[in-house]
C-alpha cells in the first residue's frame, strides 16, 4: 500500500457546545485536533492505511493534545518539529444550524508557518506515496517553499500528487491573495478536489462544466468534485462519473471534505495505484471509490469534531452496504 503524506497546517478547533449561535455568543467550546492535512492523514490512518504527517508545533500544551490524538491512530508524527519561536495555530468555530461553519483563527504567526524548505527530507518521498497538500498553507511564509520543495521531491520520486484548495478567506490579506495562490499551485498537482462552494471563485467561470473543464491544466488529470448532500464526482478528459450522498442530519460538517478527500487518497493508495491506472479504472470502480469516500464524510458530520468524528472502514462498509 502506498503512503499518504499530508503537509501544512495542525491547529486546534475550538468546536461550540451549540449550533445557530454568533460566534462572539459562544460560551462553551470542545477542543478537539484539526486543520485540514492532519484530518487527511487521519482519516487515512483511521481506515487502515498509511500516512505520515509533515507540519511544526509550538512547544506548548496544545502540540502536545495534537500529537496524542493522531498517534494512536496510527498517524506517523516522526517528522513533525516543534519550536519555540511561536504557539500551535488555534480556530474558533461557530456552527449554524444546519452543521455549517464560521472561522475565526489565531495564526499569526503560528509554529505551523514556520516550518521552512531546509526541513523537508527527500528520504520521505522516496518510496514514493501520495503527496496531499491544501491552500491554507500557501501564505508568505517559510511554509509555502516548504510546499514547493515538497513537491519538487515528490515529483522526483514518481508520487502521485493531491490537492485540495479547501478555501478559508479569513486567513488571507485578500480573496485576491487566495485565488492566486491557488492556481500557482493548482497545475502542479495530478488529483484536483474542489467543492460547489469553491469552483466558481477558483475559476471566475459561473458555467459548472466550463469551470471544471478548466481545472484540467498542467499536470492535473483527475477532479474530485465535491457537492455535499448533492453528491460528488469524478472527472477526467475522458468523461465523469456521480456518485449520490447519504442522506444524513448534519451536526457539524468540520473535516466532511477532508474525511471524502482521506477516504478517496485512501482506497488509491490501498490499490497502488498510477496516475495512469487511475484514470483507466473503470466506471463501476469510480462509483465505488465515491460511494466509499461518500459514506466516510456522512459518518464524519453526524459528530462533532474532524479527527474525533472519523469513523473506521467497518463503519463505512456498513453504511453502504446499508444502502
Amino acid at each position: 500500500m502506498k503512503k499518504v503524506i499530508s503537509i501544512g497546517e495542525a491547529l486546534i478547533d475550538f468546536i461550540p457546545q451549540e449550533k445557530g449561535v454568533a460566534l462572539k455568543d459562544v460560551s462553551n467550546f470542545l477542543r478537539v485536533a484539526g486543520g485540514a492535512p492532519l484530518n487527511v492523514a487521519a482519516a487515512v490512518a483511521k481506515l487502515g492505511g498509511e500516512s505520515q504527517m509533515l507540519t511544526k508545533l509550538g512547544m506548548d500544551g496544545f502540540g502536545d493534545y495534537i500529537l496524542e490524538e493522531v498517534t494512536p491512530l496510527g498517524v506517523d508524527v516522526s517528522k513533525v518539529l516543534r519550536t519555540n519561536e511561536a504557539n500551535t495555530a488555534l480556530a474558533f468555530v461557530s456552527l449554524k444550524a444546519g452543521g455549517e461553519r464560521d472561522f475565526s483563527f489565531y495564526r499569526n504567526p503560528s509554529a505551523d508557518m514556520l516550518l521552512n524548505e531546509t526541513e523537508i527530507e527527500e528520504d520521505i518521498f522516496i518510496e514514493g506515496g501520495i503527496l496531499h497538500f491544501c491552500s491554507v498553507s500557501l501564505i508568505d511564509a517559510p511554509i509555502k517553499k516548504a510546499h514547493k520543495k515538497a513537491i519538487e521531491f515528490a515529483k522526483k520520486n514518481n508520487c502521485l500528487i493531491s490537492f485540495d484548495p479547501n478555501v478559508r478567506l479569513p486567513l488571507w490579506k485578500t480573496a485576491e491573495d487566495c485565488k492566486k495562490a491557488i492556481l500557482e499551485f493548482l497545475p502542479l498537482a495530478n488529483i484536483v478536489k474542489v467543492s460547489d462552494e469553491e469552483l466558481e471563485f477558483i475559476t471566475g467561470i459561473s458555467d459548472e462544466e466550463k469551470a471544471l473543464k478548466s481545472l484540467l491544466q498542467g499536470d492535473v488529470e483527475v477532479i474530485i468534485y465535491t457537492k455535499g448532500s448533492n453528491g460528488a464526482e469524478f472527472l477526467t478528459k475522458k468523461g465523469k462519473v456521480f456518485s449520490e450522498s447519504f442522506k444524513v442530519n448534519p451536526q457539524d460538517t468540520t473535516g466532511a471534505g477532508d474525511s471524502f478527500i482521506g477516504s478517496f487518497l485512501y482506497q488509491v493508495a490501498e490499490g497502488n495505484h498510477t496516475l495512469e491506472s487511475l484514470i483507466d479504472l473503470s466506471e463501476e470502480t469510480i462509483k465505488e471509490f465515491l460511494t466509499f469516500s461518500n459514506a466516510t464524510a456522512a459518518l464524519t458530520v453526524c459528530r462533532k469534531g474532524a479527527i474525533g468524528a472519523l469513523p473506521n472502514k467497518e463503519e463505512v462498509l456498513g453504511l453502504v452496504k446499508g444502502r
